[in-house]
């Protein structure tokens, strides 16, 4: 069972589909894993909210100590898994841990948790090592993080020697949330200089009168959660003509859940996309604003 959907991805790709019995609620890659029994929801009513209203909504929800996410665990019980991988990296993300093991134990379930908590790109590759060795598909796992660190090492070679734009990943509009994690490695590999981002660090709040003093040439608007459709519409409304990006020379909406936010296999379609973007060249899953 997954509660996550970049476990969700990784275990279909390592040929686990037919096995997986749960998923979550948002886990839409591969498409089949639509059809399996969803085991989440959201506890939070964002349907039809704007993106300052989701945030208020997040944030309350988080320092009041209240779930963002709905565990069904009678579909957990009735559907008995030997294996759950989860998280504890973000509690927006998904469902924790520790909540998923008070529920197995109130169910008296004796499912195996493994909790994958990646906050770079090579901890991402080692994850999918570690769902290889859970699943008894190691060989199968191995075999696809070389394949992966390939891709990876042959876009570091194509961008050798470019000029690196000052790019800013932003997760959120309202307020403006940069992106964290492996994002800012993601920006460095495809050829650009990541600006108010640390490696490995969380995702952070800033002020508009900060990302105008970083004054980012290339920004990739990444909000989380959102499809290419809806991340162009919201940019083309917040972002194009706002005082703060007039410096950036380039502003592209991506789709966040497929090639950004979700720690999985696709993150390298991302850096791949990015390196063509900032060469001047269309790629897949990106839409140029400006």
């Amino acid at each position: 069972m997954s509660l996550l959907p970049s476990a969700t991805e990784i275990l279909f790709a390592l040929g686990l589909g037919d096995d997986v019995v749960g998923v979550t609620h948002e886990c839409d890659h591969p498409p089949e894993a639509a059809g399996r029994t969803a085991v989440t929801a959201s506890a939070l009513p964002t349907a039809g909210a704007d993106p300052a209203e989701i945030d208020r909504l997040v944030s309350a929800s988080v320092s009041g100590g209240d779930p963002v996410y709905r565990l069904d665990t009678e579909a957990v019980r009735r559907l008995a898994p030997d294996l759950v991988v989860t998280q504890d990296l973000c509690q927006v993300c998904a469902v924790p841990t520790g909540d998923v093991d008070a529920a197995l134990e109130r169910l008296g379930c004796p499912s195996t948790v493994l909790s994958l908590n990646p906050t770079g790109l090579d901890d991402v590759l080692e994850s999918i090592l570690e769902v290889g060795a859970a699943t008894g598909t190691a060989e199968q796992a191995a075999a696809l993080v070389r394949n992966l660190r390939e891709r990876l090492e042959a876009v570091r070679a194509g961008v050798a020697g470019r000029s690196r734009p000052r790019t800013l990943a932003l997760e959120w509009s309202d307020p403006p949330f940069t992106g964290g994690h492996w994002v800012p490695e993601m920006i460095e590999l495809a050829g650009g200089e990541p600006v108010l981002a640390e490696d490995r660090a969380s995702s952070r709040r800033c002020g508009w009168d900060e990302v105008a003093q970083a004054s980012p040439e290339v920004v990739v608007f990444m909000p989380c959660g959102y499809g290419l459709a809806e991340a162009a519409a919201e940019g083309r409304r917040v972002l194009l003509d706002h005082p703060a990006l007039a410096a950036a020379a380039r502003v592209v909406a991506v789709d966040a859940s497929a090639h950004w936010s979700r720690p999985g296999p696709r993150l390298v379609e991302g850096v791949e996309a990015l390196a063509a973007v900032l060469a001047g060249r269309p790629a897949a899953g990106v839409e140029v604003l400006r």
